[in-house]
């Protein structure tokens, strides 16, 4: 088990005026820091779960990607800006800095709903940045393919259920 340390830097926020929702993951996962998105390793099924929300087909492209985000208000980000990691697993990260949510949500008015992707970023959103906001936020699972207790469609049934409650 070796740890590395890590920033955010080589994926920024993915966020602009018009942008409505952020979903926060916990951290990038070593494919996505490598191709400078969110999301990006193959078997993550977070694009397909949110077409299927929208009813749209997936995203395949990064362009594809960035260009449905826009288009439906939605801003990505994590929770953590650095920390000490083992590879890409979530419950190995320690020694960790947050990112600075008030700025951020002061800087992008029109945020007006926070969504986290799974349990560890619920938990790490809910120990560092929860007591900063002041919107809703929902937890979504996790759409990694390391979340192998929901199958596909049931995972995108549960994020339809959880977003659209949410009124997104």
């Amino acid at each position: 088990m070796e740890y590395k340390h890590i920033t955010h830097e080589s994926i920024p926020p993915f966020i602009d005026e018009e942008s409505r929702v952020l979903i926060l993951g916990s951290l990038p996962s070593i494919v996505s820091r490598e191709k400078g998105f969110f999301y990006m390793h193959p078997t993550n099924r977070f694009y397909k779960l949110l077409a299927a929300v929208y009813t749209e087909e997936p995203p395949i492209t990064l362009e594809e990607r960035k260009s449905f985000l826009k288009r439906h208000k939605i801003a990505l980000y994590d929770v953590i800006y650095e920390c000490d990691i083992v590879s890409s697993q979530d419950s190995s990260i320690k020694n960790a800095v947050p990112i600075d949510i008030e700025s951020i949500l002061k800087q992008y008015p029109n945020i007006k709903k926070i969504f986290t992707t799974g349990n560890k970023a619920k938990e790490l959103f809910d120990k560092y940045l929860l007591d900063k906001v002041n919107i809703p936020v929902i937890n979504l699972p996790s759409s990694s393919a390391a979340n192998a207790s929901m199958k596909e469609k049931e995972l995108i049934e549960k994020a339809i259920d959880d977003i659209r409650n949410g009124k997104v």
